[in-house]
C-alpha cells in the first residue's frame, strides 16, 4: 500500500497532506458518543483527495486499486457514527467539489453528490418552486450524497417517511472500485444497494430526487404540561393529512429550559415543548389542536426569518444543543412501536427519570404515524449505557445503536445480503471504507440481541430497519 504512489500518479488532482487538515477531514461528529470517541479519536487518513469532477474520482479510485490503498468517501462530514472515518488509514475522497445541480424540472432534480442541501433547495425553489421532500437537521452544511450514503430521514419525514420508502430516491449514479471503474445508474429497487451503505460498496457521484411543493414554512414552539400531552399533539398533527407540515418533535420538561439558549426566556419552568413546522396558510389550524391537548403557543416565526431555524433544535441537533451546555451527555436512537408507543414512552420516563430525558420525533413510516426517540442520556459508564439499552429493548423499544460504527450494529441488526453482494461486485478488493460492513469481514455475524419487533403491531408488517439520521 502506497499513498505516495497514488499521489504521484495523479499530480493534477488537488491533494491535502497537512496532518492537521487531513485529521480534520478524517472526522465527523462521532464524539456525540463517548464509546465512539474512545474507539475512533485517533483515526486519520494519510492524505485527502479533492476531485473536481467524476473523471478525477474515477482516476483516484483506479489508482487506489492498483496500489491497494483504502479509500473512504465523504461529503461534509456531518454524520454522527463515524460513517466516513478512515478506519484503515489510506486516502479520504472528499466529494464536496462535485457541487453542481445537473438539471431541475417540475417535481424532480438531479445534482452532484457534493451539492449542499441548502444550495440545492435554493435552486429548486427559484426554478420550479419545489424543495427536497426531507433533509437532516444539518441542512445548512450537509451534502446530498452524504445524506443518502449516511443518513436516512429527518425534517419532512413526518410527511414522506425515510429514504428507504419506495420513491424517495429516483436515481443514483455510482462509480465502482475496480482497476477499470464502471459508472452505474441505479434506479428502482436497485437504489437500495447503495442507499445508506456508508460508501462501502460504491461512490455516489450524482443523485436524482423527487421534489415536494416549496411552502413558506413557519417555526412554531408550543408548551405543554407534560411529555405525553406534547406527544399526542404531534401525533394528531402528523395524522392531519390536510395540513402541510414538515416537522413534529417533542422534548421533555427541562430540556428546552436547560439546553436551548435561544428559547430559555420564553419557556416556563416545567413545560414540555413541541417543535413543529407548518406551511403558513395552515398556521391558524394549530390553535384547535393545541387547545385539545393543553398546549400554549410560545413562539411562531417564519423559518427563513428565524435567528436559528427551529429544525436545528430537533433530530440530532437536539443532542448537539445539549452538548454545548454539558459535554458529558450522549443519546439513544429508539423506536417506540405503535400502537403501544405512548405506554412505552411513559414507562421509560418513569424508569429513568432525568437520567434519560425524553426527545421524540414523529414520522410516517409505511403510511403509518410512528414515533422515534433520540433521548438524551446522562452518561456515566459504558456498562450503564448498555444496561439502559437492554432495558429499552426488553420493554419492546428497540435501539438503533448510535454507539457503533458499523452498518449492521447501528442499523438493521442483520446482514443486508443485497448490499453485501453489490460490494462483492463493485469493490472486490474491499478497499472502500473498510471496517464498516461486518458482512464483508464476518459473513457469519449475527446480532447479540435479536429484535423480532414489528413496526405497526401487525403480523405482516416489515422488519424493523434503521430509520433515523
Amino acid at each position: 500500500m502506497s499513498v505516495a504512489a497514488v499521489m504521484a500518479e495523479l499530480p493534477s488532482v488537488e491533494w491535502i497532506t497537512d496532518p492537521a487538515l487531513v485529521r480534520q477531514r478524517s472526522r465527523d461528529f462521532f464524539w456525540y458518543s463517548p464509546v465512539l470517541k474512545r474507539q475512533l479519536n485517533g483515526v486519520t487518513a494519510e492524505a485527502v483527495a479533492c476531485p473536481r469532477d467524476e473523471a478525477e474520482v474515477m482516476a483516484v479510485m483506479a489508482a487506489c486499486v492498483r496500489h491497494q490503498v483504502p479509500l473512504t468517501p465523504r461529503g461534509a462530514g456531518t454524520g454522527n457514527y463515524g460513517q466516513a472515518m478512515p478506519l484503515k488509514g489510506g486516502i479520504v475522497l472528499d466529494l464536496m467539489g462535485l457541487n453542481q445541480v445537473v438539471w431541475v424540472k417540475p417535481g424532480v432534480v438531479r445534482a452532484q453528490a457534493g451539492c449542499k442541501l441548502i444550495d440545492l433547495d435554493a435552486v429548486t425553489r427559484r426554478e420550479v418552486r419545489g424543495e427536497l421532500r426531507f433533509h437532516p437537521s444539518t441542512k445548512r452544511t450537509a451534502s446530498i450524497g452524504g445524506f443518502i450514503a449516511g443518513g436516512s430521514s429527518g425534517i419532512g419525514s413526518c410527511t414522506y417517511g425515510k429514504l428507504r420508502e419506495f420513491g424517495n430516491i429516483l436515481g443514483l449514479r455510482v462509480v465502482t472500485m475496480e482497476a477499470e471503474p464502471r459508472v452505474l445508474e441505479l434506479r428502482g429497487t436497485d437504489i437500495d444497494k447503495a442507499n445508506h451503505a456508508y460508501g462501502t460498496n460504491g461512490v455516489i457521484t450524482e443523485v436524482e430526487m423527487p421534489l415536494a411543493p416549496a411552502w413558506d414554512w413557519v417555526d412554531v414552539l408550543a408548551g405543554f404540561p407534560d411529555t405525553l400531552s406534547a406527544a399526542r399533539f404531534c401525533e394528531a398533527l402528523v395524522a392531519s393529512d390536510g395540513i402541510a407540515k414538515k416537522m413534529a418533535g417533542v422534548v421533555a420538561p427541562g430540556v428546552a429550559q436547560t439546553y436551548f439558549k435561544l428559547f430559555q426566556p420564553i419557556v416556563p419552568p416545567g413545560m414540555a415543548c413541541a417543535m413543529v413546522m407548518v406551511a403558513e396558510p395552515f398556521l391558524d389550524l394549530l390553535n384547535p389542536l393545541l387547545a385539545r391537548f393543553g398546549g400554549t403557543q410560545l413562539y411562531a416565526v417564519p423559518t427563513e426569518q428565524a435567528e436559528t431555524p427551529l429544525y436545528e433544535f430537533t433530530w440530532n441537533h437536539t443532542t448537539l444543543q445539549a452538548l454545548k451546555v454539558d459535554r458529558s451527555l450522549t443519546y439513544l436512537q429508539t423506536l417506540f412501536p405503535t400502537p403501544h408507543h405512548f405506554e412505552l414512552i411513559a414507562k421509560m420516563e418513569q424508569v429513568f427519570g432525568d437520567e434519560v430525558p425524553m426527545h421524540l420525533e414523529f414520522v410516517r413510516l409505511g403510511g403509518v404515524v410512528t414515533c422515534f426517540g433520540l433521548q438524551l442520556v446522562r452518561y456515566t459508564t459504558e456498562e450503564r449505557l448498555q444496561e439502559i439499552i437492554r432495558i429499552h429493548e426488553d420493554a419492546g423499544a428497540p435501539i438503533f445503536n448510535p454507539h457503533a460504527f458499523t452498518l449492521e450494529e447501528g442499523g438493521m441488526k442483520r446482514i443486508d445480503g443485497e448490499q453485501l453482494e453489490f460490494k462483492r461486485e463493485s469493490d472486490p478488493h474491499g478497499l472502500l471504507n473498510p471496517g464498516k460492513m461486518i458482512a464483508w469481514d464476518d459473513p457469519e455475524w449475527t446480532p447479540d440481541r435479536k429484535q423480532g419487533f414489528y413496526l405497526y403491531g401487525r403480523a405482516d408488517a416489515p422488519e424493523v430497519e434503521e430509520v433515523l439520521e
